[in-house]
């Protein structure tokens, strides 16, 4: 292309052609200046058409904010650089003049010819970094002839167009910031609450004004102090001093959980927040970030109660699956082992009868490892235990607020058992009004919780359990005929201690191995005569008796020796064995020495001198490792070479 050097215009002075261009612009800005600066300049230097466009890199297209042809005002068309002769002003970022015969040099340019152009003069529109954002550009019917200061006319508005296009288009960032912005603290889920330097509330966002229970424009001006209890208010005052006066580099600070404040609909409530300060060359200002923290304790609130419940179960599971076994090989025993081999693998309720501590739980335990529900709960209810307040709600749950004090819904021990079972000891305790809902939930797997009429199903095997004649209760009137029959399904009836012959000895060897290595203490097996004292023992308490009377004689133990004498005072009820061999002759410390010698060197023997481990000497002994080892260096036990 051929660029003729600039000539004396026929137009006339530059003065008049910059008179008349700054008259047309200068009331104006915005997109109002681009339309009278293009109506300006097509004036001043006579020609068919001028605009002022946007370069958009993206698309290689310009986007005209105000395009003048003949007398026609165009907005907002957008048309490709490609092929057209704007495309040497954005690439090579210089002016291009094309003088004459527009059309034949830029035949791809389809607009040239629909307008009858003949001429072109266009001008880079460049930002601070010199990339191009747009032109300025004039079209004209006749051949353009300019002369050098008319050039630096144009270039003097090309650069005001630059001014008020960059001026446009930082508005529009500043409004798209503002707007995403507003949207973000509009839709925060914190509140939000920005104060002036004496703490007046100047906007508050939607989720603070849920929280506070008003609308923004109703508090703005107003005391932010309002909204909190009088003692928060004066240390909220306090931290925001405190960031006044702090250094530059503190602008915030974390206020956890202490502030108090308050709403018009709901009262005082917990809060946390972030305070932060700006300054402007006049004034401060704070944006509190506010926290409800109500709805987290109670939810922390809500998760210890599961946990506890959670607690409840793992340590009843734990107290009926300790490594408690049916101890014992008496006729009695037997048959009860043999009626539990026969109901445990059905579903069938049990009802357990036999006198207090004779060990209902452990057999209840039994069954339900032997069915076909062992990997799910076994719940245990104690009916006696449990006020008649409060066993309907231990039973079923309860919904919130169904009585004084229900502030969380709670699930009950039959939802708790739902797929496994349920042991209800001391069933025979139960209220009347209570015998008839559960006898409702063993014909029909239904109950509704306490406060709720909505009912809930659940398929729960039930294992019952007493020391009461229910018989004689049904007939007084204080035990459901009803009921009794849906829980004697299968009886079984468990003996006294006193009628299972040498099963007390059975228990007590068990009993002493287990106490002795809970509490720490070594005691010699039971003798004779021991022996002897417990079958005599009438045993009212049963098993549970004997368990407590172990524990008690090794407690009161005196150089391993089990004390009988204060663990079970009370003269034998009755002696039906004689004792035939003499009492045993009371031994001196170094035979007390020498016997815990040879007792500890037997079970090394017994165990090829593993100390540690399940089939270590020291687990042999009830004694934790370490003190084994002790035991040995200070008796100078050590392993034959």
């Amino acid at each position: 292309m051929e660029h003729r050097p600039f000539q004396k215009t026929d137009y006339g002075d530059e003065d008049v052609i910059l008179r008349t261009i700054l008259e047309g612009t200068a009331g104006e800005t915005g997109r109002r200046f681009f339309d009278s600066l293009v109506s300006s300049v097509a004036a001043a230097f006579g020609t068919h058409g001028a605009w002022v466009a946007e370069y958009l890199p993206t698309s290689r297209k310009l986007h005209a904010y105000a395009m003048l042809l003949g007398d026609r005002m165009v907005h907002g068309f957008e048309y490709p650089i490609d092929g057209t002769p704007c495309l040497e002003v954005i690439e090579e970022t210089r002016l291009v003049c094309v003088p004459d015969r527009v059309v034949e040099l830029y035949p791809g340019d389809p607009d040239l010819k629909a307008e009858g152009a003949v001429s072109y003069l266009g001008f880079p529109l460049l930002d601070t970094d010199q990339t191009v954002i747009g032109n300025l550009a004039i079209l004209d019917t006749k051949p353009l002839v300019f002369d050098e200061r008319v050039e630096t006319v144009f270039k003097i508005f090309a650069a005001r167009a630059t001014a008020e296009l960059q001026r446009l288009n930082a508005e529009s960032v500043i409004r798209e910031s503002q707007v995403k912005l507003s949207r973000l603290v509009g839709s925060a889920m914190d509140g939000i609450v920005e104060l002036d330097g004496s703490l007046h509330i100047t906007m508050m966002n939607p989720a603070a004004e849920g929280m506070f229970g008003c609308q923004s424009d109703e508090v703005v001006g107003k005391r932010f102090a309002l909204f909190l209890l009088d003692e928060s208010a004066e240390q909220f005052a306090s931290y925001a001093d405190d960031l006044l006066q702090g250094s530059e580099g503190r602008r915030s600070l974390w206020i956890p959980g202490g502030l108090m404040a308050r709403s018009r609909g709901r009262g005082p409530f917990a809060a946390e927040a972030t305070l932060s300060v700006s300054s402007d060359r006049s004034s401060n200002y704070f944006t509190l970030v506010v926290r409800d923290v109500n709805e987290r304790i109670e939810a922390e609130q809500r998760i210890r109660t599961l946990t506890s419940e959670a607690e409840y179960l793992k340590e009843e599971i734990s107290k009926l699956r300790q490594s408690d076994k049916i101890i014992g090989s008496s006729p009695a025993m037997t048959r009860v082992l043999a009626e539990i081999s026969e109901v445990a693998p059905t579903n069938a309720t049990v009802l357990l009868l036999g006198e207090t501590g004779v060990g209902k739980e452990i057999i209840a335990d039994a069954i339900h490892d032997a069915g076909q529900r062992k990997d799910h709960p076994l719940i245990t209810v104690n009916c006696g235990a449990i006020p008649p307040t409060l066993i309907e709600s231990e039973f079923f749950g309860h919904v919130k607020g169904a009585f004084t004090g229900a502030t969380d819904k709670r699930e009950g021990r039959f939802s708790l058992a739902d797929g496994g079972t349920i042991f209800l000891d001391e069933v025979g305790e139960l209220p009347p009004e209570l015998q008839a809902k559960l006898l409702r939930v063993l014909q029909q797997g239904v109950f509704e919780a306490v406060g709720s009429s909505e009912s809930q199903k659940v398929d729960v095997r039930v294992i019952a359990a007493t020391n009461r004649d229910l018989k004689k209760m049904m007939v007084e009137g204080t035990f459901r005929a009803d009921l009794f029959y849906r829980l004697n399904v299968f009886p079984i009836t468990i003996p006294p201690l006193r009628d299972r012959g040498d099963d007390v000895i059975e228990l007590a060897d068990a009993f002493v191995g287990r106490f002795s290595k809970r509490l720490g203490k070594k005691v010699e097996p039971l003798s004779a005569t021991c022996k002897q004292r417990l079958r005599s023992y009438d045993w009212p308490g049963n098993v549970r008796e004997l368990q407590n009377v172990i524990e008690r004689a090794i407690i009161t133990s005196r150089d391993g020796r089990l004390d009988f004498e204060r663990a079970l005072p009370e003269a034998p009820a009755r002696l039906d064995q004689t004792v035939d061999e003499p009492m045993e002759p009371i031994r001196t410390a170094a035979e007390l020495e020498e016997l815990e010698r040879q007792n500890i060197i037997r079970a090394l023997e017994a165990r090829n001198w593993k100390v540690s481990g399940d089939q270590g000497a020291a687990h042999l002994l009830g004694l934790p490792p370490t003190t084994l080892t002790s035991r040995m260096k200070a008796l100078g036990i050590e392993r034959p070479r």
